[in-house]
């Protein structure tokens, strides 16, 4: 009532409250509703007071329901001092969430007194839900030009004593990194690139770089293939060995040390993966979550994003790709990290190289993305390498898009055999 009081003393708090709470977290539905008809009346320009509100809910004869004038008046005799708006608003949104986890209590216990359903899934829901509860929590804010010049000229500072040429992570591609200056922290990155082209291939090269050979940790989500084909993918690029003997075990003595060698340095590695199938959303981003909380997870690498889930599986498929897009970009900026998720491109591409408005399913997608890499090459050329014996296709990896940098084409090196991306001048020096 006090919350709601202040807003008829001083209308300009509303700003502040809204970015606090919402309707629903009123416990009383008259509250609820009043708070409602607050909102409507500001977004339609029009003064928020007793007789304003009086007139919205007499014209939806709702005005005996909430308790008439006489209750609309004395809401503003329930506020001590109205310059507290802010702290009265915390404590309705506080105690609404206790309320939510108590109702998510009752519904973990119910689950988990239900033999009929699976732990997994009873762990997995609790998650979920706790989750959500902790989402709500994050407030609106704004901060002041003065304290963000200080947080950014000590980030120039830091990079000015350090003169690394990279600032962000190294992907291993030389070209790459001198064009993005590496993968850069809060940065939605998308890869695209038709089926069969090498989108798996480079994601497991550049987290091979990145968490073999820099060290830095690296979470990786594989949505398509489980965790053991996966790591196969990084023993046969990192140790060199044809991925087709891997699979049916036709190695040689050297082959066998190679591989054990690769694997031992994968063991050390700082590599965390997850192959859950049918991943929904909401479980990637607590799973991202957990990652970087236990593991210092600095980077991520998503395989793909048209197989992650979302709740509601009725809404049109385009929305939920536009859903989950939206999703990974923001958690990309919440955990202040690289997110770099691998996409399909339209038919259309093929024989022709892609734009970005070839990124499949949803436009969304191309809007969201801070960088947009496609990886493109003649489907002739495949089979000219089978012809002629050559260890290396040349494929263009084509920097489509770049929030804050330049664009442009990096011919790079891939290698069949070891599903291994390698930069093209290095491999013929």
């Amino acid at each position: 009532m006090a919350t709601l009081g202040a807003v008829l003393i001083r209308p300009d708090s509303l700003d502040i409250i809204v970015s606090i709470v919402r309707p629903s977290d009123f416990y009383r539905k008259t509250h609820a509703l009043i708070f409602e008809a607050m909102l409507y009346l500001n977004n339609q320009s029009r003064e928020v007071d007793v007789l304003t509100l009086t007139d919205y809910f007499e014209s939806r004869k709702l005005l005996n329901g909430i308790g008439g004038i006489s209750f609309l008046t004395s809401l503003s005799t329930h506020v001590p001092i109205s310059a507290n708006v802010e702290h009265y608003a915390n404590i309705v949104k506080e105690n609404s969430l206790r309320r939510q986890l108590i109702q998510i209590s009752y519904e973990n216990i119910e689950d988990s007194y239900n033999a009929s359903v699976s732990l997994g899934t009873v762990l997995e829901d609790a998650e979920r839900r706790i989750f959500q509860v902790a989402e709500s929590k994050q407030s609106v804010s704004f901060q002041s030009a003065g304290d963000v010049v200080n947080d950014t000229f000590s980030l120039i500072e830091d990079r000015y004593q350090r003169k690394d040429h990279y600032t962000g992570i190294p992907t291993g591609i030389r070209e790459l990194d001198n064009m993005l200056s590496g993968f850069q922290d809060s940065e939605f990155i998308v890869l695209g690139a038709r089926p069969s082209v090498g989108k798996t291939a480079l994601a497991v090269t550049m987290a091979t770089n990145i968490a073999i050979h820099k060290t830095i940790p690296v979470g990786f989500f594989t949505l398509e293939m489980s965790a053991v084909a996966l790591i196969q993918r990084f023993i046969s690029s990192e140790g060199r060995v044809s991925s087709q003997k891997l699979r049916n075990g036709m190695m040689n003595m050297g082959d066998f040390k190679a591989v054990t060698a690769a694997a031992s340095r994968i063991y050390d590695a700082p590599l965390w993966i997850s192959d859950s199938p049918g991943m929904k959303l909401l479980d990637l981003r607590a799973q991202a979550r957990r990652m970087c909380s236990k593991h210092a997870v600095r980077v991520i690498f998503i395989d793909y994003i048209s197989l992650i889930g979302t709740e509601d599986s009725n809404i049109p498929r385009h929305e939920q790709i536009a859903e989950t897009s939206r999703s990974l970009k923001a958690l990309a900026r919440e955990l202040a990290i690289p997110v770099i998720v691998l996409s399909q491109l339209t038919r259309d591409t093929e024989g022709k190289r892609p734009v970005l408005a070839n990124i499949r399913e949803s436009g969304a997608i191309e809007q969201d993305a801070d960088v947009v890499l496609f990886l493109h090459r003649e489907r002739e050329s495949f089979k000219d390498w089978q012809d002629s014996g050559n260890e290396v296709i040349e494929t263009e990896l084509i920097v489509a898009k770049q929030r804050n940098g330049p664009v442009g084409t990096i011919r790079i090196a891939f290698i069949p055999k070891y599903a291994r991306f390698e930069e093209l001048l290095a491999k013929e020096a």
